[in-house]
């Protein structure tokens, strides 16, 4: 078994393994936002959507729901804007905080996603991934990726691909846990701060990110 492989086989073990712990004994703050939820909006708990995934597949992405009932058409790349008036009053505080993408431990859980990979897209935006974009699709979406945390919502669509594509060709375990660490910074302080504080150094057409030090939208 080759190194890459044997690295692939930890990064499902540590899937699992952070899966159960943040399923199981949080499992009583999963009620208290279900019942906010329920209370302050009308609509279910949860927001589910098929989404692509490895080599295409299409699974059922799972959210705490953040938007009011009937918000689900929005524009590629600007999925929701920060003050966007759709979302709810709780909704605001948990799309903040990245708590509403917690329930997406039970797709890492499945085998469709991992803790850390290119965010999945839109069935509809297969339609534009070129040869290259597609390679985003050669590794399981993540909770978080490097395009989180590299200033996400203040990148382009383009920019946010050429992140994808860079962390499926250089995957490695050490990149994953820089990444981890840097979405506690994202929830912490948010992804303003991290806007040119790249983890890695690639080419945005006409700038190029340097890296640093550090070892660190839609529904």
């Amino acid at each position: 078994m080759d190194d890459k492989k044997i690295q692939k086989l930890i990064k499902r073990v540590v899937d699992v393994v952070v899966s159960l712990v943040v399923l199981i004994p949080l499992l009583p703050i999963w009620v208290l936002i279900a019942i906010l939820i329920k209370v302050t909006s009308l609509g279910p708990v949860f927001f589910l959507q098929e989404r692509p995934g490895l080599n295409k597949q299409i699974f059922k992405v799972y959210k705490f729901r953040t938007m009011k009932l009937g918000s689900d058409k929005m524009v590629k790349g600007l999925e929701v804007m920060k003050d966007d008036n759709r979302i709810t009053t709780i909704g605001k505080f948990l799309r903040r905080s990245k708590i509403d993408e917690i329930p997406q431990v039970l797709n890492v859980l499945k085998g469709e996603m991992s803790l850390v990979g290119p965010r999945p897209e839109r069935i509809t935006s297969l339609a534009d991934y070129d040869e290259e974009i597609s390679k985003r699709l050669n590794m399981n979406p993540g909770m978080t990726g490097l395009a989180q945390v590299s200033g996400n919502i203040y990148l382009s669509l383009e920019e946010r691909y050429k992140y994808d594509v860079y962390y499926v060709e250089h995957y490695s375990l050490l990149l994953d846990l820089k990444i981890i660490i840097r979405t506690v910074g994202v929830v912490l302080f948010g992804e303003g701060r991290y806007v040119d504080k790249c983890l890695v150094k690639i080419n945005l057409g006409s700038a190029e990110v340097a890296t640093t030090k550090e070892e660190t939208i839609s529904e």
